[in-house]
């Protein structure tokens, strides 16, 4: 694994930090690196240390505006796939929720899925894989 000072970093905010652990490791292939619920964990993939804060965490604490943190919206992860069918097939069978069905476009083939607290995650298949 990379040195997690030299990885890319995402935060996502998330309501429930162990159930976020369960679905980035059980069905993305993350691996743990640090686990403090409920507040705080990361999980990497690759060069990707995937940040994800609960809502006791420094992260979700309300901004001066009043406003506070929370989980959901359109930015997301991007992950590379060899087999967009196969993973979307068993990704289903384990009652992970899809916004969309597979698009092709000229670059290759995404679709997105939610985490357990509605962030979303992009899996892409490139042309020609």
């Amino acid at each position: 694994m990379a040195n997690p000072n030299e990885m890319v970093c995402v935060r996502y905010m998330v309501d429930d930090v162990a159930a976020a652990i369960e679905f980035y490791t059980k069905q993305l292939g993350f691996e743990v690196l640090t686990s403090y619920p409920p507040a705080f964990a990361d999980v990497a993939r690759g060069g990707l240390r995937l940040l994800l804060s609960g809502p006791v965490s420094s992260a979700g604490r309300p901004m001066p505006d009043g406003e506070t943190p929370g989980p959901g919206g359109w930015n997301r992860i991007h992950l590379i796939v060899d087999d967009i069918h196969a993973e979307v097939a068993r990704l289903k069978a384990a009652g992970v929720p899809f916004r969309n069905e597979i698009l092709s476009g000229p670059g290759g083939q995404q679709v997105l899925l939610l985490d357990p607290a509605g962030n979303v995650v992009e899996l892409f298949q490139p042309a020609g894989r």
